[in-house]
């Protein structure tokens, strides 16, 4: 599929030559030629197809939903909750807590920081692993992209989307492509987190309101079990949340590209 002009995918084929050209370069030999009808859309899309990638599906599959909601979404939970009690272990495990006491809101050992953090962090580091494997998947023919969700009218979700690009004018896998690609991937891991930060990071502090120690002027933990307690639940939840949208997302612009004939997405 000439679309994948990311730089974690390998660049395609250059295409053909020119069909109207070439009688003129070969007039000597060749008279008199007539140019091959160029494909129809439908062929495009079923050379694509041939070459890995499946038909976009009219409605979800019993493997779609398995792929998002139990592979992708309680997969994301079980390994996010399992990183963040790791890394909660590892911070908090060993504190001094007589000169430096972790503190809900104080630092050196603010939890409602690392609450903030971690939002922030793991939808960056999740859209980026999805970014990979959900079209790594679609291009080994794993999984089927949707069809059935129409293209959005609204100038902000098409460019979130993708939709309606400006004309790429850097070399693939050149150091400014790939800071393009970085930025716009950036962007909408970003964005994401800002709409689930209320959503995660409210009852975060709920629960450590719950579960801490008034003493005079902050909440205060000991070093285990409430902060590991904590990472393993506001990881797991975060996961399970953002990670089927993303999925979800990866499917459907790769359904709207094959209908399209697009020769790249997910680029700015």
């Amino acid at each position: 599929m000439p679309w994948a002009t990311n730089p974690l995918f390998k660049p395609t084929a250059e295409p053909p030559a020119d069909v109207e050209a070439a009688p003129a370069s070969s007039s000597h030999s060749t008279p008199t030629a007539s140019p091959s009808p160029s494909p129809s859309p439908e062929q495009h899309i079923t050379e694509d197809i041939d070459d890995g990638f499946k038909e976009p599906t009219e409605k979800f599959s019993t493997h779609q939903i398995f792929y998002i909601f139990v592979l992708d979404g309680i997969g994301a939970m079980i390994l996010s909750g399992a990183i963040n009690f790791a890394i909660a272990y590892a911070m908090y495990g060993t504190q001094d807590i007589t000169t430096r006491p972790i503190r809900l809101w104080l630092f050196p050992n603010t939890l409602a920081g690392d609450a903030a953090v971690t939002v922030i962090v793991q939808c960056l580091i999740t859209w980026h692993i999805e970014l990979f494997i959900v079209n790594r998947d679609l291009r080994k023919g794993g999984v089927h992209p949707i069809g059935f969700i129409p293209e959005p009218k609204n100038r902000l979700i098409r460019w979130f989307m993708f939709l309606d690009r400006p004309q790429e004018t850097h070399e693939v896998r050149s150091v400014v492509h790939w800071l393009s690609f970085l930025r716009s991937q950036i962007l909408r891991a970003l964005l994401i987190a800002v709409v689930f930060f209320p959503l995660i990071w409210g009852p975060s502090i709920g629960f450590l309101v719950l579960a801490g120690k008034w003493g005079g002027d902050d909440w205060y933990y000991d070093r285990v079990w409430v902060p590991q307690i904590f990472k393993l639940i506001q990881g797991g939840v975060l996961g399970l949340l953002t990670t089927p949208p993303m999925v979800i997302f990866w499917l459907t612009r790769c359904g709207w590209a094959l209908k399209n004939n697009e020769e790249r997405y997910g680029e700015r």
